[in-house]
């Protein structure tokens, strides 16, 4: 591990609010920002507030209280523990994938699952945090890409459909934003983002923004459950290190433990599961529903 990461003052973790009906369903409305336009796109990228209560506005009332799913979909995995929780929790989602995605078809999925709840012509970017406009999707280094959280190249599954176009994973993200993430793993520390503040990265790892620590815990742990050896891909586990290469590992477990602990899902990525469920792949992330289970599993 790199000697020079970067030691960061504490972060106080997100507070969550109280009182809160159960079947309300709330999302983050990204603060107004006025922003410099390129001249090749149709609407600026502007950035969004961190999460606070101010903040809040509701999804629409289609949305569902994900504990309806524990006497259906999660039934078989009830009261189960380690190993026997992941196994049960690998057959539930695997076979439930009855929808999956071709690479290209990622693209229009993304921009409906990523929508800004506050203006539909635009995406949310995972690492940055910024509004962009869903039509400035591409390869330019101010457009927006499809980010593999689970990097690719560990495991070597390239971008085949399965893991390669698994919608529980992928993230709209700055094409230079995502670039500075390469394929390293997650870790504490390191050097800001200039694109990104709030994210850091050095030469063997990358840490999120506070606000998306969390989601990216979850998604990571999704792709060690739903992927174990079967349908032809490698058998995806977290490790505690970095600088795992084209292993099928990806770290830091302790790390992405406490971001899931650090923040909480949040109606932003409970109301993506949902859509991801009914629409696409018609599997859900269990740790999003159920975010006691990271625990219960490692």
């Amino acid at each position: 591990m790199d000697t020079t990461r970067v030691t960061r003052r504490a972060r106080t973790a997100l507070a969550l609010a109280t009182g809160t009906v159960l079947t309300a369903v709330v999302v983050q409305i990204p603060a107004s920002a006025t922003a410099t336009v390129p001249a090749h796109r149709t609407a600026a990228a502007a950035p969004i507030a961190p999460h606070s209560s101010h903040s809040l506005r509701a999804f629409d009332a289609t949305s569902h209280d994900v504990t309806s799913y524990d006497d259906t979909y999660y039934k078989d995995a009830l009261g189960k523990t380690g190993p026997a929780l992941k196994e049960s929790l690998h057959r539930i989602i695997s076979t439930t994938q009855t929808g999956k995605l071709t690479y290209d078809a990622v693209w229009d999925a993304l921009k409906d699952t990523d929508q800004d709840p506050a203006n539909s012509a635009n995406v949310i970017l995972l690492y940055s945090g910024r509004s962009a406009s869903k039509n400035a999707n591409g390869g330019g280094p101010d457009d927006w890409n499809r980010e593999h959280v689970w990097a690719k190249s560990h495991g070597d599954f390239c971008t085949d459909t399965g893991p390669g176009t698994d919608l529980h994973h992928l993230r709209p993200a700055n094409v230079s934003v995502n670039s500075a993430r390469g394929d390293k793993d997650f870790d504490k520390g390191g050097t800001e983002v200039p694109e990104a503040p709030g994210n850091f990265t050095d030469d063997d790892s990358f840490e999120p923004r506070d606000a998306v620590k969390g989601d990216v815990a979850r998604m990571i742990l999704y792709m060690a459950v739903r992927y174990d050896g079967g349908d032809g891909f490698p058998d995806l586990e977290p490790n505690d290190k970095v600088g795992n290469g084209t292993e099928p590992h990806i770290g830091k477990l302790s790390v992405l433990k406490q971001w899931s602990k650090q923040d909480p899902p949040d109606a932003f990525e409970k109301h993506r599961n949902q859509v991801i469920f009914d629409k696409y792949q018609h599997n859900r992330n269990p740790f999003i529903d159920h975010p006691e289970w990271v625990d219960e599993i490692w």
